[in-house]
């Protein structure tokens, strides 16, 4: 089974690559960020030509997530982290689907650092934190895949002095990308990669001609699913098409 993680940056604007990706790699689960768009307008009829059940969770013009599921619908748990009534940004949605229980996640950015959306960023964290040990103890296989907006080492970015001061690389934002997986999720890029400089965001076009990127798209899951893991991968070669995203497909493959 191969299940993917993809920020699109914009869902429509980029559904020709998307398609290419889905038809060209075809992936079992996808699960998709920074949708940039309304429920309403959420591609779901192209995406069932093209052999995908969806659910989404969409918000205009910024944020918005989504699961995709090849030849079904994915069976929707949850919208929405608990711990914030108030929090109205689509970043969370949960769905079981061939077995597995599967989160999409867009965790803040929080620039600019200090300020009010770093506080955001580090209170969303702590309750996915929260929501994520729940899941853990209900001992069921998860997969939590998602854009983290978050760097968790300096091996983990072309150049860490450049980028010191952002809220990806801030020392709480990797405190709090350690707690979580303290719980006993598996990164599982670094699980089969632990020492190779492996890249899923380009801040440009010419970042990419350079390969100056940054690692924050993460498939994390849980211990239970670890024997079977036999892939974690980059298609980094959709970050050079026409029009493409910033990030690219990131993929796992497990053993049925």
């Amino acid at each position: 089974m191969k299940i993917a993680t993809y920020n699109v940056n914009g869902v429509n604007g980029r559904l020709p690559r998307m398609l290419e990706w889905l038809a060209e790699t075809s992936p079992d689960i996808v699960c998709l960020q920074e949708l940039k768009t309304d429920d309403t307008k959420f591609p779901a009829r192209a995406i069932e030509e093209a052999g995908y059940g969806a659910i989404w969770h969409g918000q205009r013009s910024h944020h918005g997530v989504a699961i995709l599921a090849k030849g079904e619908k994915p069976n929707e748990i949850r919208r929405g982290l608990p711990g914030d009534a108030g929090d109205t940004q689509a970043r969370y949605l949960e769905a079981e689907v061939k077995g597995l229980v599967v989160a999409s996640i867009y965790l803040p950015n929080g620039n600019p650092q200090p300020g009010a959306k770093f506080d955001y960023k580090l209170a969303w964290f702590e309750r996915l934190i929260a929501h994520a040990e729940t899941l853990r103890n209900q001992g069921r296989p998860v997969v939590l895949a998602g854009d983290f907006n978050v760097v968790p080492t300096n091996a983990d970015i072309y150049n860490a002095w450049a980028w010191r001061w952002d809220a990806v690389m801030q020392p709480e934002t990797r405190e709090a990308y350690q707690r979580l997986l303290a719980q006993g999720w598996i990164d599982s890029t670094r699980h089969l990669h632990p020492a190779e400089r492996i890249y899923t965001f380009w801040v440009n076009a010419q970042a990419f001609d350079r390969n100056a990127g940054f690692r924050m798209d993460f498939l994390l899951i849980s211990p239970d699913l670890e024997p079977g893991l036999e892939a974690a991968e980059v298609d980094s070669a959709y970050r050079g098409r026409d029009k493409p995203s910033d990030h690219a497909p990131t993929w796992i493959a497990l053993a049925d």
